[in-house]
């Protein structure tokens, strides 16, 4: 897996690639607007805060920032199981021109204009057309690009129309059929064309004929936390919550620690995990296999860090204030976390004369050093007991809450 952090600015378009890898978006702030083929038809939805979202490898999609005036911030799991190889994970842009350089620009002009249908098209017009692009995968989009008039307007109709400009309404006007255009040559009109897929946002359909529907996008900040107690909240989402997880084999999970809070030690016995810090800082613990620390550093916001799967480790919050984080792990299954301390820990469950013995004192004295921890998952750093009142935290679905 490898994570990627998209930004973008207000009024800017991803343009249509894809890639050899799957991925899973995050959108951290911001809104935008997606648009890939599924099932052989153009679908589009619009992404908020909080939101994920899934797209196969393969499957050509673009993003625009559709926030007012907000930079758009995205985090994706790069799923690279599938890739070609030439790199981690190779992009293959659609759309594009000299900068980035389209993948159609590799096919000889007379292949060009017999897929495109437009036999009238010089070869000068055509590399006008693949190598208008230089300003790179994301460009702006305003009123210039509703501007341009070039004769790709009409591909697929073997024709080349020539379009008049109407001052007075701020649109195009086909003179050959007097069809309103409304300025609307966009990215999606090329795609389809290109793809031969449909637009209609009211009716999806493949090239079959028959309706498509996309899965909708899931936000976690709609979601009930797994776990809720007074120090924090956990949630994890697998595929029985979300369906398109299960493509990728890909968990999503996000935590958040009160100040001074601590996600107790614990392991991960199906999965590893990456995570990023969304806000806060505080401080993250591993430890080996042979009882050495691997790690025990501090984190801020922006660091990202990984977690292999069954080595122990634990997040604490700083006390100057709360610690979020989010993350992926390399199942999309119910992970079911061991908790090693607290009052839902392993320690707890085996207290007996078995684990007495294997830490070499009396039952009694390790009864008291396991039941001194009241709280489970998430626990008051730095104290001794909780209180009484708040010590199980709320669970959720009837399994064992975890971030992972």
């Amino acid at each position: 897996m490898h994570i990627g952090f998209i930004f973008m600015e207000p009024n800017t378009l991803f343009v249509p690639q894809y890639l050899d890898s799957s991925l899973i978006l995050f959108v951290r702030k911001g809104e935008v607007k997606v648009g890939w083929i599924h099932k052989d038809a153009l679908v589009e939805k619009q992404l908020k805060m909080g939101d994920i979202i899934h797209i196969h490898a393969g499957s050509t999609f673009y993003m625009v920032n559709t926030g007012n005036g907000q930079r758009l911030q995205i985090i994706c799991s790069i799923d690279a199981s599938e890739s070609i190889g030439l790199s981690p994970y190779q992009a293959f842009y659609v759309g594009g021109g000299t900068y980035p350089r389209s993948v159609l620009t590799g096919f000889d002009p007379a292949t060009l204009a017999t897929a495109f249908n437009v036999s009238k098209v010089t070869e000068k017009e055509l590399y006008t057309f693949l190598g208008a692009q230089t300003k790179g995968p994301i460009v702006y989009i305003n009123s210039e690009v509703a501007e341009r008039t070039p004769w790709w307007t009409s591909i697929g109709r073997g024709l080349v129309n020539t379009k008049t400009r109407d001052d007075s309404s701020d649109r195009y006007v086909s003179e050959e059929n007097d069809e309103v255009d409304n300025g609307s040559w966009t990215w999606r009109k090329l795609l389809n064309k290109m793809l031969g897929v449909s637009s209609d946002n009211d009716d999806r359909r493949n090239k079959k004929g028959k309706p498509v529907q996309a899965p909708d996008p899931y936000n976690l900040y709609d979601r009930d936390p797994d776990y809720r107690n007074n120090y924090g909240w956990t949630i994890a989402l697998d595929e029985h919550d979300y369906a398109p997880l299960k493509h990728s084999d890909i968990g999503v999970y996000l935590v958040n620690l009160t100040a001074g809070s601590m996600l107790t030690p614990h392991v991960n016995p199906r999965a590893t995990e990456y995570g990023i810090v969304l806000g806060g800082s505080g401080r993250i613990q591993v430890v080996y296999p042979n009882g050495s620390t691997a790690m025990n550093v501090k984190v801020a916001e922006g660091d990202l860090f990984w977690i292999p799967q069954f080595l122990p480790f634990c997040q604490i919050a700083s006390r100057s204030g709360p610690m979020e984080f989010f993350g992926f792990t390399t199942s999309a299954a119910r992970n079911r976390p061991q908790f090693l301390i607290g009052a839902s820990s392993v320690l707890r469950t085996m207290l007996g004369p078995e684990l007495a013995a294997a830490f070499g004192i009396s039952e009694a004295c390790l009864r008291d050093a396991v039941k001194a921890q009241r709280e489970a998952v998430i626990i008051p750093h730095g104290r001794r007991r909780g209180k009484k009142g708040g010590k199980e935290g709320e669970r959720k679905r009837e399994r064992k809450a975890s971030p992972l």
